[in-house]
């Protein structure tokens, strides 16, 4: 009996051109004839596979058995057409038609690889092909985008490697609004010249078959050329080496993205509040933020000392002298991420005491105003 899975049509240039579909159609029939069926019965059976899973979903849960997903479901789906377990089962476990269906049209989830475009000229030349309208594509191939299959096309056959791994697959029957189903490379058509063609996606099986792959942004920070002998042969650029003899170096270069570093640094050191600079990238180590300065002359004179003191032992500071509210100034603190914040008030100033923060801290502490200097650079070499 052919169990019909689901369908799940790629939507690229080259793909729509051979119809090639990432499919899974059977589990039994290894050896049954191609057949041709056309769209609606392709759905039809589809609907009756989901609609029989889910019987025995709720016959499993009336019989208060754990309504456990056996491999020739939704694990089977998984593995034979990509489709994620996310994306066809509701809460309850049961599947989705609904999800299940748009599945059926064709979709842009499938990028070309670059390297298939410019590493392989027969597939190069295909993709070109395939770029043509759809009357000339239905002048070469004898019937319009979407139906075009491998079985009986008069071209060349160019397939990605996970095309080549499919078993009774269905394909387009080269005629309007009809498929064929059941059908196996090397039987049914001839074998296809392998390519890498597709670009991998998030949840991919890993190529060493130990989990799956993740993909990620990132960001290249710097890069090396080994350029070898190819210059220093050309400019007759030689050294003597440790017996006295000359011989051609080998040459290399390098470069840094420094403002690539630091973009990096950012996206790995922050919160909600803003930058958390790591200390050796910090554009100052300490932050002087005096409170209503221009209304008290002593919290405007310590500031000033303050900061001569540092800058005299080397330590560098950004002094906030703008006359702004309180909650300005410690939120810009934050958001320029300096290291180390101090903070001058006259409350703290009446008992000798200063606010100190570090950026990455919670809580703000206690810092004696007349060991600021040492109390800083005990932190700065921690």
């Amino acid at each position: 009996r052919r169990l019909l899975v689901t369908v799940h049509t790629t939507h690229s240039p080259l793909h729509r051109g051979f119809a090639i579909h990432r499919v899974a159609i059977s589990s039994t029939g290894l050896f049954t004839p191609p057949e041709v069926i056309d769209n609606d019965e392709l759905v039809r059976s589809f609907n009756a596979y989901v609609d029989r899973h889910n019987a025995e979903h709720a016959d499993a849960i009336a019989a208060g058995r754990r309504a456990a997903l056996a491999p020739s479901s939704v694990d089977f789906i998984e593995r034979a057409s990509g489709i994620k377990r996310r994306h066809v089962l509701d809460k309850s476990g049961v599947l989705d038609p609904q999800r299940m269906r748009p599945r059926f049209e064709a979709r842009p989830d499938t990028a070309l690889s670059l390297m298939a475009e410019i590493g392989v000229k027969a597939c190069q030349d295909a993709l070109t092909a395939a770029g043509k309208t759809a009357a000339e594509v239905q002048a070469a191939a004898g019937c319009e985008p979407g139906f075009i299959g491998p079985r009986g096309l008069k071209c060349p056959v160019y397939a990605d490697h996970s095309a080549l791994a499919l078993a009774d697959f269905v394909c387009g029957a080269n005629r309007l609004d009809t498929h064929l189903t059941g059908v196996n490379w090397g039987r049914d058509l001839p074998e296809p010249t392998a390519a890498d063609l597709r670009n991998v996606v998030d949840g991919d099986p890993s190529p060493s078959g130990q989990g799956r792959l993740k993909i990620v942004r990132g960001i290249e920070v710097g890069h090396i050329f080994q350029l070898g002998r190819k210059y220093s042969e050309a400019m007759n650029a030689t050294v003597l080496d440790e017996s006295g003899k000359a011989s051609t170096m080998l040459m290399g270069c390098y470069g840094i993205g420094v403002t690539r570093i630091v973009a990096a640094a950012i996206e790995q050191n922050h919160d909600e509040r803003g930058i958390i600079w790591p200390a050796p990238l910090a554009p100052f180590q300490v932050v002087l933020v005096p409170m209503n300065a221009h209304k008290s002359e002593l919290v405007r004179d310590t500031a000033e000392r303050l900061y001569a003191e540092f800058t005299a032992a080397g330590i560098e500071v950004l002094y906030d002298d703008r006359d702004a509210r309180p909650g300005v100034k410690l939120a810009d603190a934050e958001l320029l991420g300096i290291p180390h914040r101090i903070v001058i008030g006259e409350r703290g100033l009446a008992n000798g005491q200063l606010e100190y923060r570090a950026r990455r801290a919670a809580d703000n502490e206690d810092m004696p105003l007349a060991e600021a200097v040492a109390f800083i650079r005990a932190r700065l070499n921690n």
